[in-house]
């Protein structure tokens, strides 16, 4: 038989190979039909076949017709077929190694796919092929999905980066495998994808990476290294919580920027865990929201536009580091929340984008596939591949990095087909509607996926708009998210804090409107990163009027803000005053603190947390059980009074926010119950760099009827200031 026309080591010869299994490895010889040893070296000049436990030679192989091939019969005398290669190369080089081709990947079994495992069977998995009792051989089991792809081989350092020596096999379901002994941890590597229309495409980053090298390789590392052990099992054991009845006070962190060293170098993990873990336990904060950590090619995007959602950013370190990190965290009683990106990713040519030659994770049209506003691509939510991919990768950083919540980026841009679209720029669903069906299906897939199988978890949607349900059941029709970012708050109380005070009596309801649907959803207020970048100014210049009045104004803005039901989030900065607008690519300024204005104010806010963890009346976020108006009218004084309650008791605080610079001597004030009203906290107070106003420690009620209740007191409400007032009985 002429071995140059046989179709398959023609195919292996074009780097197109799509059944190298059925070629390569021990066969019976066409004519003879004795064993036969087929290896494909597409370099070497000669090989000579070793036992794969010893040195002895049981034959030299003969280069074939088709060059790269060498063949030999396998000798009688030798029972089993299992050996090593002694390549001499033409370049002078050479290397004993074991043919992958002479283990089927029958013999390896994969864990059922369940949508929850898929990252314990796919990408580059370590894995023993045993040979006998005594004998095993060590590598790794390559598998890669690309069902349009008519070849995919393996390229790395182990090969030279060739895509003629490890072409992969397939057997029709889609995914493509290839176990190559001796590869081991460290190992770079990607995929070369042959295009069905024989296109040989850029190759392909691992989308199951669990490390990918910066630019501008790009390149997959192989990860098998766990010589993390965890030291939070008292954290991941500790009782189910109601989290709606707990304090969330949340730091939003950009662990590039929060704080760098000598150069203007990024700290490490591990710096990060000796520096940042013990700053946000002393500043009394419950949770620590990382910006995505899942690789990103491009330092601008801040993690948003991830190429390898499975792999920790390799800038900062090794997955085993930031394991520690939030090992620390959780030793130090703070969860950890990380944005997670399944609405959109970017079209770098390593990526997902046409990653076999076809539309395999993206929508084909791009009506429907490509967001105009982030110009990425939108995963097709359609296709099951696609959600059991993202929904495995939820549940990865859950079980193996010990995350505690996932806040969900850009949820609105998934449920709206029209979302930054003009007219006919968009596809309507089957009832000419503007949801996406699709995306509605994988977000509750999603949410129930955790929920049922990780109750100590939750999730957060990053969603602006109104659509219904976002944080209710599914059961209930709705999307199954634990909580939902408060937008319209925080919209309607940035606009409302940037006017001149003399212009706020007008604009009272901007403060007021959020009480309207404040229960509606299990809300988050959020003062994050979008707010403080891209001119948007820092807190601190948001606010009017000459330096004391920014940080008077900001102080009673943070008063404002822990006492409004719902969950509390500041980005890095907001609690010291940070005074220019975030930038990623330097470290807070921190020599702020050295001045008396800014040390206040991350006084306030460390003393601010620590009331909202101790007042059980602050705890009720999310029923108008723990909320009740005392006053929302007072537009001429731009005065706000309200009480906080503890549920299921008669225990309450009393809020009043002053949002102008004019103190107030005599102002009568409704409360709830007779007894003693004792401030906790006044934010105008000498210690937070406040103007002194005169204040008293203790007021008594009167029984004067006033906002509506029998009985009330008579206040000094400095300027620009929050009170805080327990009650006691007599």
């Amino acid at each position: 038989m002429d071995l140059v026309k046989h179709d398959l080591f023609q195919d292996l010869a074009k780097t197109q190979c799509a059944d190298p299994f059925g070629c390569l490895g021990c066969h019976p010889d066409p004519v003879t039909q004795e064993p036969t040893l087929y290896v494909w070296q597409p370099e070497a000049e000669s090989i000579v076949v070793l036992g794969l436990d010893h040195d002895q030679i049981l034959m030299c192989l003969t280069p074939s017709e088709l060059n790269g091939l060498f063949v030999a019969p396998w000798p009688d005398d030798i029972s089993s077929q299992h050996y090593r290669l002694k390549v001499q190369y033409r370049d002078g080089n050479h290397h004993t190694l074991v043919d992958p081709y002479q283990f089927a990947d029958s013999s390896f079994k994969d864990p059922e796919h369940h949508t929850a495992n898929l990252f314990k069977s796919q990408g580059a998995i370590h894995r023993s092929a045993y040979i006998h009792d005594k004998l095993s051989i060590q590598g790794t089991r390559f598998a890669v999905y690309a069902p349009a792809a008519r070849s995919v081989s393996v390229v790395g350092d182990f090969n030279g980066w060739d895509g003629r020596v490890h072409p992969m096999s397939s057997n029709g379901d889609g995914i493509w495998r290839l176990f190559i002994p001796d590869v081991n941890h460290g190992a770079r590597y990607k995929f070369e994808i042959r295009a069905h229309d024989g296109q040989l495409l850029p190759h392909r980053t691992d989308p199951y990476a669990q490390q990918i090298e910066q630019f501008p390789s790009f390149a997959s590392i192989t990860c098998f290294d766990r010589h993390h052990v965890w030291s939070d099992s008292d954290w991941c054991q500790r009782s189910v919580e109601n989290l709606y009845e707990r304090p969330m006070s949340i730091y939003e962190v950009h662990l590039g920027s929060w704080r760098r060293k000598q150069g203007n170098q990024a700290l490490s993990y591990l710096e990060l865990k000796d520096q940042l873990v013990p700053y946000v336990k002393s500043m009394g904060y419950t949770h620590v929201e990382l910006l995505p950590i899942t690789e990103y090619p491009f330092d601008g995007s801040w993690g948003y536009q991830p190429v390898g959602l499975y792999a920790v950013t390799s800038r900062f370190g090794h997955p085993e580091d930031f394991k520690a990190l939030v090992d620390a965290f959780h030793q130090a009683g703070i969860g950890v929340i990380m944005d997670w990106v399944p609405a959109h990713f970017p079209a770098d040519s390593h990526g997902l984008a046409n990653f076999d030659g076809s539309k395999q994770y993206e929508y084909p049209d791009p009506k429907k596939g490509w967001h105009p506003e982030w110009n990425s691509l939108i995963y097709d939510f359609g296709k099951d591949h696609v959600v059991n991919y993202l929904i495995s990768n939820a549940v990865y950083w859950l079980e193996e990095f010990h995350i505690d919540g996932l806040r969900v980026d850009a949820v609105a841009s998934m449920l709206y087909l029209d979302y930054a679209r003009e007219e006919g720029e968009w596809i309507p669903n089957q009832d000419g509607g503007n949801h996406n069906y699709e995306a509605i299906a994988f977000l509750r897939k999603l949410n129930e996926t955790i929920y049922l199988n990780h109750p100590r978890c939750f999730t957060v949607a990053e969603e602006s708009t109104a659509f219904p349900g976002v944080s209710k059941p599914t059961f209930m029709n709705g999307l199954g998210f634990g909580f939902k970012w408060n937008m319209g708050w925080m919209n309607d109380t940035l606009d409302y804090m940037q006017r001149d005070a003399i212009y706020r009596q007008y604009h009272q309801g901007d403060l007021s409107f959020s009480m309207v649907y404040a229960f509606d959803e299990q809300f988050v207020l959020p003062i994050s990163h979008d707010e403080v970048v891209h001119g948007k100014c820092s807190m601190i210049d948001k606010m009017p009027g000459d330096a004391w009045q920014k940080f008077a104004n900001l102080r009673a803005f943070s008063a404002y803000m822990y006492c409004h039901p719902g969950k509390k989030l500041n980005f890095m900065g907001n609690e010291f005053a940070q005074g220019q607008e975030w930038s990623h690519e330097r470290s807070l300024d921190w020599h702020l603190l050295d001045i008396a204005y800014h040390k206040a104010q991350q006084d306030l806010t460390k003393d601010l947390n620590q009331l909202y963890q101790q007042q059980t009346s602050l705890h009720c976020d999310h029923s108008a059980d723990g909320f009740e108006w005392i006053s929302h009218d007072d537009s001429q004084n731009s005065i706000l009074a309200f009480v906080r309650r503890t549920k299921g008791s008669s225990q309450h605080l009393l809020v009043i926010i002053n949002f102008t610079p004019t103190p107030h001597t005599h102002y009568r004030i409704g409360v709830p119950e007779t007894g003693q009203y004792q401030v906790l906290l006044n934010t105008d107070d000498a210690n937070y760099q406040g103007s002194q106003f005169t204040q008293q420690s203790t007021y008594s009620t009167d029984p004067i009827a006033h906002h509506g209740r029998a009985n009330s007191i008579e206040v000094q409400v400095p300027p620009l200031s929050g009170l805080i007032f327990t009650w006691r009985q007599d």
